[in-house]
């Protein structure tokens, strides 16, 4: 799987750290919990995020996002492509 960007507006925390984090969550998810097999694994946007508060750890953020995109590839969240 390849997230080729990641963007977030209104947050003060290190983007590598972020970046880290969420690879991390997500490679950790996959292994876990997979992603179903009968659906494409793109997508071009993620929407419909819960509200994240802007004070966030760069890794709990980077936990966060990792969790809605796996969610949203599972069928179970908001994706648009």
């Amino acid at each position: 799987m390849e997230i080729g960007e990641l963007v977030l507006d209104g947050f003060r925390a290190d983007p590598d750290r972020v970046a880290a984090a969420f690879e991390h969550e997500l490679t950790r998810l996959v292994r876990e919990r997979g992603l179903p097999a009968d659906r494409p694994w793109t997508a071009d946007v993620l929407s419909g995020l819960p509200p994240l508060p802007a004070g966030l750890s760069a890794r709990r953020l980077g936990q966060e996002l990792a969790r809605a995109v796996h969610e949203g590839l599972c069928g179970r969240g908001e994706v648009t492509s």
